[in-house]
Order: structure tokens, then C-alpha cells, then sequence
């Protein structure tokens, strides 16, 4: 039986309360954290730190069920980073699965589900429609994506490698996507902050 998103029990990898001056918050959520959800973080991660923004922007990932709370990503998952160059979130043992919950919304501006289901599971959990608002589907980040019907990010878990490689692949596609959305959100929250004055510094 799964346990209640609200009264699991904090773990050291639990997200930190949000509070001012706290850097913009991105959570992958797949199914049991141990798969889609980790190689989303890593590749995310990667990304951002090659754009400069690894400081401005903390990744995370969490699963919709309590499956595999507290294991390690899967082998595979890692295998399939580190064959493409990222690093493998099993690395230093930092990686511990752990189940979304309720109370987690207001630590998040961005909660990207991997798939459909995942992103209904998201929408029923949140307290309010503003915290739905939050929960984004990762394809839908993809330009090339143009089929409804295709915005999952398929589950690896029950095949072999070849699954894993087509799942970091649709994760890299729409990467760039999300990274705009980022960066937009980024430059709104530093208007907003400056009272709606423009960075002189901007555009040199």
C-alpha cells in the first residue's frame, strides 16, 4: 500500500522549505523515481550548468507512489547517462527515491511530469488550482512533438537498453524548451524584483 503523501516521513533528501531569496525549483516526477525521472534531472542539471544558470536553479526529482522510496536509480539509468556522457545520479550514492508530496508544491515553481498519467496524478494531488497550475508534461516542451497522443515519455523499467537510450533521447529533445521556459520565468522574477526595471547590464 502506498504511503500518505502528506505523513511519509522526512528523509535528508527531502526538498527545503522554500522562503525569500530561495533559487528557482524544477521536480521530475515519473512513477518510482528510479528511472525517467532521475535521468530528467541529470540531463536537466547538465544543461543548466552549461548555460550558466547551475547556480540560479536547483533540480530535483520524486516519484508518484512509494515503490522504490529509498533505492538507488536504476543501473540501466545510469548506464544510459553515463554512455552519453552525464553525470550518473547513482554517483556518491546521492540519488534516493522518494514519493511527491502534497506539501512539496509551494517548494516548486515547475513540477514536470514524465508522462499523462503522471501529470493527473499531479493535478488531483495539488491543494489548489494555482498549485496545479504548476504541473507541467515534459514533451510538451518539444516543438517537434505535434501528435496529442504522444507526449509520453515512455516506461523503461520492464525492457532492456534500447529503452532506456529512447527515453533519454525524448528527455534531450525537449530539454530546450524547458530550459526557455526557465530562463523566461528567471528574467521575470529578476524584473520583479528590481520593481520592473530593466537590468542596465542587459544585452552587453
Amino acid at each position: 500500500m502506498d504511503r500518505d503523501p502528506d505523513t511519509s516521513p522526512t528523509t535528508a533528501h527531502d526538498p527545503a522549505p522554500d522562503g525569500n531569496g530561495s533559487p528557482y525549483r524544477v521536480c521530475f516526477v515519473c512513477t518510482g523515481n528510479i528511472c525517467r525521472s532521475p535521468m530528467a534531472e541529470a540531463v536537466c542539471r547538465a544543461e543548466l550548468a552549461a548555460h550558466g544558470l547551475g547556480a540560479a536553479v536547483v533540480v530535483d526529482s520524486a516519484g508518484t507512489g512509494s515503490w522504490h522510496v529509498g533505492e538507488e536509480a536504476d543501473p540501466r539509468a545510469t548506464a544510459a547517462l553515463a554512455s552519453a556522457g552525464y553525470h550518473r545520479p547513482g554517483d556518491a550514492g546521492e540519488h534516493e527515491a522518494r514519493q511527491f508530496r502534497r506539501g512539496w508544491f509551494d517548494r516548486y515553481n515547475l513540477v514536470i511530469a514524465l508522462d499523462r498519467g503522471h501529470e493527473r496524478s499531479l493535478r488531483r494531488l495539488a491543494p489548489s488550482p494555482a498549485h496545479a497550475a504548476r504541473v507541467r508534461l515534459l514533451r510538451d516542451f518539444d516543438p517537434a512533438v505535434s501528435d496529442p497522443d504522444d507526449l509520453d515519455v515512455p516506461d523503461p523499467y520492464y525492457g532492456g537498453d534500447a529503452g532506456f537510450a529512447v527515453c533519454l533521447k525524448l528527455i534531450e529533445d525537449a530539454m530546450p524548451g524547458l530550459l526557455a521556459e526557465i530562463e523566461r520565468d528567471l528574467d521575470q522574477n529578476d524584473r520583479a524584483a528590481n520593481g520592473g526595471v530593466n537590468d542596465p547590464t542587459e544585452g552587453r
